[in-house]
């Protein structure tokens, strides 16, 4: 006998053996025929991926993350002179959030960015040479567009202009903040769809 296989087979009493949960009589078949003992699985009549299909593929949020405080300015804007400049010049003070972000041109390429909101408008900053690279009213956004999968990319749509698509591992607090700061500037709700396309 080889050493890899073991030595002696473990048989159970079908009436007095231990109970499994999931695994009801429907599903065991006692092919006690054969004089062997053994309890085969056949399969059940319930299809288990039915069930389950509404969540399947879709990220479940967990209730630690439902009241989570969001800092907002994350490369703290008053201290760097530069952004401060930038947003004086445009007569914005109020910064509702900063970070860095991917943003991915028409190309294909990934560029780094800062991307700063206000309350009038979205900025974007090249963070290597602290230059504005594009101000985007708030007013001139017609909608939001999420990935339904969580691969951080949200696309800002922006009727006048070319549209912007950005990845970020912040975009559910990038939304939250664009969609309320919209409501405050005016009665305008932004419209926020989901899809991956």
């Amino acid at each position: 006998m080889s050493r890899h296989q073991p030595s002696r087979r473990t048989q159970f009493d079908s009436a007095g053996g231990p109970r499994y949960d999931g695994i009801d009589d429907e599903t065991l078949d006692d092919d006690s025929a054969d004089g062997s003992g053994s309890l085969k699985l056949r399969p059940s009549n319930s299809n288990v991926t039915e069930d389950l299909e509404p969540f399947m593929g879709v990220k479940v949020r967990r209730k630690a993350s439902r009241h989570r405080d969001y800092v907002g300015d994350y490369l703290d804007v008053q201290s760097r002179p530069y952004l401060m400049k930038i947003l004086e010049k445009q007569g914005d003070r109020k910064v509702l959030f900063a970070d860095k972000v991917l943003k991915i041109t028409g190309s294909g390429k990934m560029k780094r960015r800062t991307l700063l909101i206000t309350d009038f408008a979205i900025y974007i900053v090249d963070p290597d040479t602290d230059v504005l690279k594009r101000r985007i009213a708030l007013a001139a956004v017609e909608r939001l567009c999420l990935s339904e999968l969580s691969d951080n990319f949200f696309a800002i749509i922006i009727p006048t202009e070319y549209d912007l698509l950005m990845a970020s591992t912040r975009k559910t607090e990038i939304v939250t903040v664009l969609v309320d700061a919209t409501k405050s500037a005016s009665d305008y709700e932004l419209e926020v769809s989901l899809s991956n396309r």
